[in-house]
């Protein structure tokens, strides 16, 4: 399990990227619409590029073919996985710093555990008291926030990330199941583009693209400017590609749900990463007592957390033999 943890941790780093970015674009005016979706459109340039460049254009068109072949089910897990979690994501980065955004987002890790429920896996309860702390942390660094900050700014900056930390894993998870799953449900995919890391992101991105066509036909935002097209390609390098394939690289690598678990409670580490950088690039202030007890427990919450789900691991593991 280390190995996923490491790559999880990883991809945290590239992760935390969206977060200073995102703030630094809503800072300078920009639209958050834009910020949301010239992400997955530069992501879909680019790993679509990238194939072709390194001579895989048979692998591209086996992805587009398997979008053909269930369009009706990327559709709708890039519309929930991509469309909808990036969208709140992005549009609470208007009313809350990065950091604050990063560390609430981390009710992706009491989400999870919810999600894996949903599609009927069970999850350890030892693993999902340990997600207690990290929640602690988020209610401490929103209350520090709450100091500074109007009871509607703290609304629209905490609320959908928190519903962006379910709509994630829920799409996710549902290409877990498409590929591993029973098919009762959800279409069994066996096709072996959805194996690789880089189809499986294509694929969901392609899904996400309906739902960005009609955000930006409803709301109608002002033109890009020359920085926010910039910020928004580094955004899709670093976070849509980097970031992403590591993360379903070390995902769909996990063996069991408790794999899962340990593989999306990694992404805590963006708090730090997030604080820093924008400490560093966007000349942020330090966080207060409350902020900084927040981040503590939510690091503390993920060691424990990895450690837990590590020991019932090591447990399983002898008697599946």
């Amino acid at each position: 399990m280390l190995n996923l943890i490491v790559i999880g941790i990883l991809s945290a780093f590239f992760f935390s990227s969206t977060f200073v970015l995102n703030r630094a674009m809503s800072l300078a005016g920009g639209s958050w619409v834009w910020t949301a979706s010239l992400r997955y459109l530069y992501t879909l340039l680019l790993l679509s590029g990238w194939l072709l460049v390194t001579g895989q254009a048979r692998q591209l068109r086996a992805i587009l073919a398997t979008f053909r072949r269930h369009w009706c089910f990327w559709s709708v897990a890039g519309s929930v996985g991509f469309g909808a979690f990036y969208a709140l994501l992005t549009f609470s980065s208007s009313y809350a710093p990065g950091w604050v955004v990063a560390t609430t987002w981390q009710a992706t890790i009491l989400a999870s555990p919810v999600v894996l429920l949903m599609f009927g896996h069970k999850v350890p309860a030892k693993g999902v008291l340990f997600t207690i702390l990290i929640f602690a942390g988020i209610i401490s660094v929103t209350v520090e926030q709450a100091g500074s900050a109007s009871a509607r700014e703290i609304l629209l900056g905490v609320l959908p990330v928190i519903a962006a930390a379910f709509a994630y894993p829920i799409g996710n998870q549902l290409v877990w199941e498409a590929r591993h799953g029973n098919g009762r449900l959800i279409p069994r995919i066996e096709d072996p583009a959805v194996d690789s890391s880089v189809g499986r992101v294509l694929l969901m991105v392609l899904g996400s693209l309906p739902f960005w066509i009609v955000l930006v036909a409803l709301s109608q935002p002002a033109a890009p400017s020359r920085g926010q097209l910039l910020n928004t390609l580094l955004v899709a390098l670093f976070s849509g590609v980097i970031a992403t394939v590591l993360f379903y690289r070390a995902r769909h690598s996990a063996r069991t749900p408790m794999e899962m678990a340990a593989v999306d409670a990694t992404q805590s580490t963006e708090v730090l990463f997030s604080l820093l950088g924008e400490i560093v690039f966007l000349h942020g202030r330090l966080p207060g007592m409350a902020g900084w007890g927040g981040v503590v427990l939510c690091v503390v919450g993920l060691i424990l957390y990895i450690r837990s789900q590590t020991s019932e691991s090591a447990a399983i593991l002898p008697d599946s033999n």
